[in-house]
């Protein structure tokens, strides 16, 4: 009997001792290599540039000035401006710069801004950091598919960009109702990138064909509200002193066309955008105006990077 015992013990250990062993090793062969930083680059088509995310207080300028990017076969696409937001270059955007990619780094060659590097993190399933040593400072992009991209939300959630990007918005409509007011004699308005963010300028200028020639009878702030349950339409506050506020309801037709509707008097009026400003782009000669100045502004403030410049 203590035989039995005996033999049933040592078989029992030993089917145990088996059946962990053939575990570890079915996990060790399952076991996924890691991606490399080609393979993490190419996983998602655009990477939203999450602004608002930033640690550190440097700034690398192509990032800060890109919605999007996208890495393809050594060329670096980026979305940087509102206009056209989901067409430009089939949704990538515009190619703005060359890479290279090895040992989860990335250096990034930019036509404009010149040489940058980075160390590359896999935070999460569809987020990655670049560290940049130079300035100790991270991004944070988030990965996407185009079908999957919300393009409008982006639009519409960064609408004064998209203002900034023309030299002038020339009136071309006024309604025939509502009531006389004093914004009827402005014809061109023009909304200021840089700085704050947050100036205009308007003029009473009729017929002006370059933008370059006019007259800015008053220069102000400006301001864009969100209306609650309705991500399309915004409100658009222009303070003239000496009118004080004015309120009007803003809504885009297309790409370079806006309308204005005026609470106060109940008219409407559409503006289209004249001298169209394409930033960044490197191929000046195929485009208008070469723009360098704008800059995403965070909505938040800045804090200290913990992460450690760790190459040797």
């Amino acid at each position: 009997m203590k035989t039995i015992k005996l033999l049933s013990s040592f078989a029992l250990i030993a089917t145990l001792f088996t059946s962990c062993y053939t575990e570890v090793i079915v996990d060790d062969f399952n076991e996924a290599p890691p991606l490399t930083v080609n393979q993490l680059l190419n996983s998602y088509e655009l990477w939203y540039v999450d602004i608002n995310s930033t640690v550190g207080y440097g700034e690398t300028p192509f990032l800060q000035k890109a919605f999007t990017v996208s890495f393809i076969n050594g060329v670096l696409y980026a979305n940087n401006n509102i206009a056209g937001l989901g067409s430009n270059g089939n949704g990538y955007g515009i190619d703005v710069a060359n890479y290279d990619a090895y040992n989860m780094i990335l250096d990034v060659q930019h036509d404009i801004d010149g040489f940058s590097t980075f160390d590359v993190y896999e935070v999460d399933y569809n987020t990655i950091e670049l560290y940049n040593p130079n300035n100790d400072t991270s991004y944070f992009l988030d990965g996407y598919q185009r079908n999957n991209f919300d393009y409008d939300f982006v639009f519409y959630d960064n609408i004064h960009y998209f203002l900034q990007e023309y030299d002038a918005w020339e009136k071309t409509y006024t309604s025939d109702y509502g009531a006389i007011n004093e914004f009827d004699n402005e014809n061109y308005l023009q909304f200021l990138a840089g700085g704050n963010d947050s100036e205009f300028r308007s003029s009473q200028d009729t017929n002006i064909n370059n933008a370059n020639n006019l007259y800015w009878d008053y220069t102000g702030v400006y301001g864009v509200g969100d209306v609650s349950g309705n991500e399309t339409l915004k409100i658009l506050t222009l303070d003239y002193d000496y009118l004080g506020n004015e309120y009007f309801e803003l809504s885009v037709i297309n790409d370079s066309k806006i309308e204005l509707f005026h609470a106060a008097s109940e008219t409407v009026y559409e503006f289209e955008g004249r001298g169209y400003i394409q930033y960044l782009k490197s191929d000046s000669k195929k485009q208008n105006e070469v723009k360098e100045d704008k800059m995403r502004k965070h909505r938040k403030d800045k804090v200290a990077n913990p992460r450690e410049n760790t190459r040797v």
